[in-house]
């Protein structure tokens, strides 16, 4: 007597990668699910991410090397260097989460690298806006 086990074929198509709770909870946040992992999308990611800094680069040069110099030179107000830096740091955290979505919908293998270094342009940013926002509050 032969025994007729049914043979189970195994399936070809990889088992679904499970991600981290915390990657699924940077998903969620910003609202970035996987939809284009090719070399294209990276590259695409990368540019926004360069953007993202070179906004940022040009309000540190305009608010502490050009506002500084010509306010004087011009007779301009002080009070005219504040809501620049308020329209350029709102430019730059814009810019910033539009780059950090496009890394994590081509699910860049430097993700979360790229995530710490713009948190950390935020975190700069918002000391330059507490500041600016605080110039105005008090009339300097």
């Amino acid at each position: 007597m032969s025994s007729s086990t049914p043979v189970i074929a195994e399936s070809p198509v990889a088992p679904a990668r499970r991600e981290p709770a915390i990657d699924r909870f940077m998903r969620k946040l910003l609202r970035a699910e996987v939809r284009d992992k090719s070399v294209s999308s990276q590259r695409v990611a990368h540019r926004g991410f360069q953007v993202s800094l070179v906004v940022s680069g040009l309000r540190c040069i305009i608010m502490y090397l050009l506002i500084p110099i010509l306010v004087p030179i011009l007779n301009i107000s002080g009070a005219v260097a504040a809501p620049i830096g308020i329209l350029l740091c709102a430019i730059a955290v814009v810019s910033g989460i539009i780059s950090v979505r496009r890394f994590w919908i081509s699910d860049h293998k430097s993700k979360w690298m790229y995530t710490w270094f713009i948190a950390f342009v935020f975190v700069v940013l918002a000391i330059g806006l507490f500041f600016d926002i605080n110039s105005i509050v008090s009339g300097q």
